[in-house]
């Protein structure tokens, strides 16, 4: 919990992929952080469908040609992985879900420049 809060220090804005209906309330759940009420939210589903881009943050980056370096890892599989290394101390497991998870994060960073119009 300290450490989620001391890294959102000085963040704005949050931005999520479906994050107000799956993220922010898992995390307020489970850490007791209501982070809606701590930053500004925008959660780029909304903007996706507003230009007819609907499923999913994967459909959604194969619609756009946004590749991944991990195609066959879902969130899912992320679940499978996450007990892998929880129950037998896979550190194989571990490594394949940060990077799925780094994937995540610089993907919805480059959807967020689609959208945005400010791609580098």
């Amino acid at each position: 919990r300290t450490e989620v809060l001391a890294t959102m220090e000085g963040v704005d804005t949050i931005y999520t992929y479906n994050g107000h209906r799956f993220d922010l309330p898992f995390i307020d759940h489970h850490l007791g952080i209501n982070l809606e009420e701590m930053h500004e939210h925008c959660d780029l589903m909304f903007r996706c469908w507003n230009r007819k881009l609907f499923g999913g943050l994967k459909s959604v980056e194969r619609q756009l040609g946004i590749r991944r370096e991990l195609p066959n890892v879902d969130g899912k599989m992320a679940i499978v992985l996450w007990n892998r290394y929880l129950y037998s101390g896979d550190l194989e497991a571990l490594d394949t879900l940060l990077k799925y998870n780094l994937e995540d994060v610089v993907n919805l960073k480059t959807l967020k420049e689609i959208l945005t119009g400010n791609q580098p």
